[in-house]
């Protein structure tokens, strides 16, 4: 393996990692109404469990209001089941067509806790780029070990593996800091 293939590998683990933690602070219930919150939670569909989303319109035509029109009004029952079964808390209001999501505005301590829970996130994302950074610095040393690249290539591709992470872990403190506002903002 060369130091060049060793970066690549690492940069596509790290991005990877960020673009995780944002769907997931996406998909994080700031009291917005966001069809991402959705993604995560499946309807049994002629025998395939499929997310929400895929079974029909989702819309938001208010900030704290998202409504789903499904394709197929069989399914209405099984939707409003699943979104009960799920840690959304929000009950459904059906009126035979289509679901309605309420958001309702979430309280101080609430908002407090998604912060911590945003915060935890954040820290284990920052944490998996790390661990990443340090396993492609090992295997250049190993290179280094084994006499296949000098010692200038070897600190050449540690500095780039260090700016390499610190460039992805400001993307994480800046989508974080993104959700931060949007969950503190009433």
């Amino acid at each position: 393996m060369t130091v060049k293939e060793i970066l690549d590998d690492a940069k596509e683990r790290m991005g990877k990692t960020v673009g995780y933690y944002d769907r997931d602070m996406q998909a994080l219930r700031a009291g917005r109404a966001n069809p991402q919150v959705l993604e995560r939670i499946t309807v049994d569909y002629y025998g395939t469990p499929t997310p929400i989303t895929q079974v029909g319109g989702v819309s938001s035509p208010e900030a704290r209001l998202l409504v789903i029109s499904p394709w197929d009004a069989s399914l209405l029952k099984p939707i409003i089941k699943a979104i009960q079964a799920s840690d959304l808390g929000i009950n459904p209001v059906d009126d035979g067509k289509v679901i309605r999501l309420v958001f309702p505005v979430p309280s101080e301590e609430r908002r407090k806790d998604l912060v911590k829970q945003a915060r935890k996130a954040a820290e284990e994302a920052k944490v998996a780029v790390r661990n990443t950074r340090r396993d492609a610095i090992e295997q250049v040393k190993k290179l280094k070990k084994n006499s296949e690249i000098t010692e200038d290539e070897q600190h050449k591709a540690e500095e780039d593996a260090q700016k390499l992470t610190d460039k992805l872990i400001k993307e994480i403190d800046e989508v974080y800091a993104a959700k931060e506002k949007e969950i503190l903002e009433v």
